[in-house]
Formats: structure tokens, sequence, C-alpha cells
């Protein structure tokens, strides 16, 4: 009988494990519920082999957290052919499916990030700028939005209503199905910007 060599891994790649652990944990639960004991009983190992690797319980939370929004922003990665709008909806179903798949765990991050977190809300920060980036990247197929202090604005307020939007719907859908709510969050990009000035 023969048994298979155990490999070492090396200590990034074993954090790399760890976060990814981490984050599949948040997913059906709060911030606050993922402990670094729920962590290490989940992956086997001791307390203090987790605080070698994070140091505390706050940068444990923050590298996890990081790691989602890395997660998120690679996952809703737009297409680089396509029409601009249907890149968008591309994107933006990305997203809808990501906030639903890690439910609790986004919500956590975006009350954590409300709440005077200033790390997490920094987290927080940098996600949504490279989401709402996208929006005015151009490329041969053209730019989804011409890129105006004006349009800036808007593209933030029209992030921060997606979010609000695909929130909502998941805690309570009233009838609206999913290709609705796609519908409304890629149609309403278009619509506002048509009314800023400068355009």
């Amino acid at each position: 009988m023969t048994t298979t060599p155990r490999t070492r891994l090396s200590p990034e790649r074993r954090r790399e494990q760890l976060l990814d652990l981490g984050v599949r944990l948040l997913a059906h639960r709060s911030l606050d519920e993922l402990s670094i004991d729920l962590l290490a009983e989940e992956a086997g190992i001791s307390r203090g082999l987790l605080y070698h690797y994070f140091g505390s319980k706050q940068a444990f939370h923050e590298a996890v957290v990081r790691h989602a929004a890395d997660d998120l922003i690679a996952q809703t990665t737009p297409p680089t052919d396509g029409d601009p709008l249907e890149r968008l909806l591309t994107s933006v179903t990305a997203y809808v499916d990501y906030v639903v798949a890690n439910h609790e765990g986004y919500v956590s991050l975006v009350k954590a990030a409300a709440g005077g977190n200033e790390s997490l809300r920094a987290i927080y920060e940098d996600a949504r700028s490279a989401l709402n980036g996208r929006v005015f990247r151009e490329d041969v197929h053209g730019e989804i939005v011409p890129d105006t202090p004006a349009n800036r604005l808007v593209v933030r307020g029209w992030s921060a209503m997606v979010e609000e939007l695909v929130l909502s719907w998941i805690d309570d859908p009233r009838g609206v199905t999913r290709a609705d709510l796609l519908a409304i969050v890629t149609g309403s990009l278009p619509a506002i910007v048509g009314v800023t000035p400068g355009r």
C-alpha cells in the first residue's frame, strides 16, 4: 500500500488558500460571524497558525475582504468584444450573480464601510472605483459613457443606485424577475447620462 506524499505549501500559497476559504465562509455569514476560530476549525489548523499569517482578527477581516473585493472585480470583468452596452450588461449580470451568491458577506461589507471602519471603507471604495472606471474605458468598440466630470458624478450615483436596487431585490423581488432587474440597471445608465450637460 502506497501513500501519496503530502505537498508542503509555501507560506504565500498557504495564506492564499486560507483567504480563499475565508471568502467562501463569508459568502453565507456576516463579517462579525467570520472568526479566527471558525476559519481555524474549517482549515484544520491551529488558531496560532492563523495569527501567524494574519496577526490579528482585524487584519484577518481586512485580508479576507480585500480578497473578496479582488474576486468581485475579476468576476465582473466585461468582455473585450462587442457593443459597449452588451459588455455593460455582461458585467452587470456578473455583479448581480456575485451579490446573490455572496449576499451575507457583501451586505456586511457595505454596512462596515458605512459604519466608519476606515480600512474596510477604503477597500470598498477601491472596488467601487474599479467597477465604475470600466464604464469610461474606451476601446475599438467605443466607450459606454464619455469621460467628463459630470458623467463621473452621475456614474458614481448610478452605481450606488445599482447596489441598492440589487440588495433590495434580493430581499424582496416583488414580482421583478432577474431579467427585469438587469434591464432596469443596464438601461438606466444611458438614460441618466442623457441628461448631463456637455455629454
